[in-house]
């Protein structure tokens, strides 16, 4: 049985928990109506959560416009595809869900896309909030609060998005 560790942090959107293996970060979830996943279960911190914190408080802090903790995305292989994409993104960049099914060699997808971009498992170190309508509209957000977290994101971010 792998080791799972566990970690939690304040932030401008809520708490977030962070879950890693030995290597690599597993899962990152924002509070919802003040609750995450694993509330039940004490910290049990590793040098990745460590390093993975410290990356996200300099990001929320400004200071930080990258990521490079590591990650480990599972997912069917067209996830993995999307979520790899979503990574090619960096800090106040945005791209539409057509777009992106494109890039992942599925154009006319749209709506898969949008399934796949709300199981990315570490939102935010994948930046799947960077994922705008066609005409640059909010069309949702499952991390979080939902919408306010993306619209917070975005405007740290500075990314411009229609109303």
């Amino acid at each position: 049985m792998t080791e799972v560790f566990l970690t939690r942090l304040d932030s401008p959107i809520g708490r977030i928990e962070l879950v890693a293996d030995a290597d690599a970060v597993t899962s990152l979830s924002i509070e919802r109506e003040g609750v995450l996943p694993h509330d039940e279960l004490p910290e049990h911190r590793n040098a990745v959560l460590e390093v993975a914190r410290t990356q996200l408080a300099e990001y929320f802090a400004g200071t930080r416009t990258e990521f490079d903790v590591p990650v480990r995305l599972v997912g069917t292989p067209f996830q993995e595809a999307v979520w790899a994409e979503l990574l090619r993104l960096g800090w106040g960049e945005a791209i539409s869900y057509g777009a992106l099914a494109t890039a992942v060699g599925r154009p006319g997808s749209a709506r898969a896309i949008g399934g796949a971009v709300g199981a990315n498992p570490v939102p935010i170190l994948v930046g799947c909030h960077r994922v705008l309508a066609s005409d640059g509209r909010i069309t949702g957000y499952s991390g979080g609060e939902g919408i306010p977290t993306k619209l917070w994101l975005l405007g740290h971010e500075r990314i411009g998005f229609a109303a």
